[in-house]
């Protein structure tokens, strides 16, 4: 039985500027030091309750899991294309409970000097 629409809506948990190190890249310069990456995700869990029905942590997708995983996923081991690691990250976050689309986008922030290089991959329902 659907939800009244009253009482539901479509839930994206959003993670925007997220920067740390990771190893990626074929430049030997890459390939000797990690460099600074930015990710920014939106996982879409789909038609939810306006309010979670205990308001327990428990029963909804925590955000410190999410940033975890970003964080480990892109630090594991080094990567040489962009392309790879977008695919293995957004595969990891579509196997998260409840998740039914992901948008993710990481950038390079320092492989130019005059701009940022970023790809952004989406995956699932939207």
């Amino acid at each position: 039985m659907p939800m009244n629409a009253t009482y539901a809506g479509t839930q994206i948990l959003t993670l925007s500027g997220l920067r740390f190190d990771a190893s990626l890249g074929i430049l030997d310069i890459e390939k000797s030091a990690p460099q600074p990456i930015q990710v920014d995700a939106e996982l879409n869990q789909g038609t939810q309750p306006l309010l979670p029905h205990d308001d327990d942590i428990g029963h909804v997708l925590d955000y410190r899991k999410v940033r975890q995983i970003i964080i480990d996923e892109c630090t594991a081991e080094h990567v040489n294309l962009l392309e790879s690691l977008i695919g293995k990250l957004t595969r990891r976050l579509m196997q998260m409970p409840g998740v039914i689309g992901v948008r993710v986008k990481i950038a390079k922030l320092e492989i130019f000097e005059d701009c940022e290089v970023a790809i952004r991959m989406e995956s699932g329902q939207w």
